[in-house]
């Protein structure tokens, strides 16, 4: 397991969510790669079989909360129309953020 560098941004989290609405083939998984990779996170984005995304992304819980307020804002590409999410502790299983296929 990757040791969490620690410091003033608080406990390392994983935030795992299912994004509902207009958000496959809009550029969506593209944009969120490119967020958490300016934010600093590692993780993973994939298109499910349903229509949703599936989101998981690792990180200091302050910037993980910051991404998680992305999800939701109209900044984030298509029209999110739910976000079901859990947060729990990060495994230090991800060493980047990529999309998965």
């Amino acid at each position: 397991m990757a040791e969490f560098p620690r410091g003033d941004a608080g406990e390392w989290v994983r935030l795992t969510a299912r994004v509902d609405g207009v958000v496959q083939a809009v550029g969506f998984r593209y944009w969120t790669v490119r967020k958490a990779d300016e934010l600093g996170l590692t993780g993973t984005v994939r298109n499910n079989d349903d229509g949703t995304v599936g989101v998981t992304a690792e990180g200091p819980q302050s910037v993980v909360l910051e991404f998680r307020r992305w999800l939701r804002s109209p900044e984030a590409p298509g029209r999110v129309e739910n976000v079901e999410e859990a947060i729990s502790r990060a495994t230090g299983a991800f060493s980047n953020f990529r999309v998965v296929y």
